[in-house]
């Protein structure tokens, strides 16, 4: 991997890690795109450590609340009931899946799951998933502020309402991003959505649950780089970290504002188109399935 390629490739994780059309699968698509070897799995878990990053600056008030209050749970009872220990609860519990699945499906994910036209069926298959999610939530916003200050069964969920059970739903959706073309922010906002949470907390709770499942994602791959018959060695993936979490801090400011009052219809109309035109390519041989080969 050349230093270029770094630099585009650091850009493309940090435009679009966050955003809900799956960072994996552009990373894979962009070295494509311009006739690169496939970065690999293990370039992609490293370089979202940068992206990871940007989250625990953007969200540092939140995290290091939330870290003394479970810090403070685990040896005072009474404090077991605050909402930000409950979070770190939540968090930790919701990583589970994804850190048992990451393991389990270590070399489907390296290889098999890289394929261009799984890729491509993901990409729209959660567009019109998501698509319908958004509608859902539409509909219960409409209803929550019809239904102003009197309403015995909110039909729109805070953060404040998690509770283990649609924390673990969480988890399990956010499993589905081990898939490149899913997304991570796509596939737990989704899960969100239709658990009636608004979209900020949706988006919120999905940015806090990656914390744990990228980091430990990002540092068990970390032997991979540089390894003999491995394309990507350290210097280029340092770089592409880096940049990626700066490009990333700038993404989560933006979509946090956008979606308080935007849909994201704009996100499942791009990956419905970016899902057809790559089964196209393929469908017609213009396109190898496995093309720049698979790096494990």
């Amino acid at each position: 991997m050349t230093w270029f390629e770094s630099i585009v490739l650091g850009l493309v994780q940090g435009l679009t890690e966050f955003l809900p059309i799956s960072s994996s699968a552009h990373l894979r698509l962009t070295a494509v795109a311009a006739g690169w070897r496939d970065p690999g799995a293990a370039f992609t878990a490293v370089t979202q450590i940068g992206t990871e990053t940007a989250v625990l600056v953007y969200f540092r008030k939140d995290i290091a609340r939330i870290i003394t209050a479970w810090a403070r749970s685990l040896v005072r009872k009474e404090a077991r009931g605050n909402i930000d220990a409950k979070m770190g609860w939540l968090v930790i519990i919701g990583s589970v899946p994804i850190g048992v699945l990451g393991l389990t499906l270590k070399d489907y994910i390296e290889g098999p799951f890289r394929d261009l036209r799984l890729i491509a069926c993901t990409l729209i298959g959660l567009a019109i998933v998501l698509a319908l999610a958004d509608r859902y939530a539409a509909r219960n916003a409409e209803r929550a502020e019809a239904a102003g200050r009197h309403r015995a069964n909110r039909p729109v969920k805070d953060l404040d309402d998690l509770t283990v059970r649609d924390g673990l739903i969480y988890g399990l959706c956010q499993s589905l991003a081990l898939i490149p073309g899913v997304s991570r922010s796509g596939a737990t906002i989704t899960g969100g959505l239709f658990l009636r949470y608004n979209r900020a907390a949706a988006a919120r709770y999905s940015f806090l649950l990656a914390i744990p499942a990228v980091l430990a994602s990002g540092a068990y791959e970390l032997t991979e780089i540089g390894e003999p018959g491995s394309h990507v060695d350290w210097g280029p993936t340092i770089l592409a970290t880096v940049v990626a979490g700066l490009v990333g801090y700038a993404v989560i400011a933006w979509f946090m504002r956008f979606i308080s009052t935007r849909s994201f219809m704009p996100f499942v109309i791009y990956r419905i188109a970016l899902g057809l035109t790559v089964l196209a390519l393929v469908w017609s041989g213009a396109l190898d399935p496995f093309a720049g080969g698979v790096n494990g």
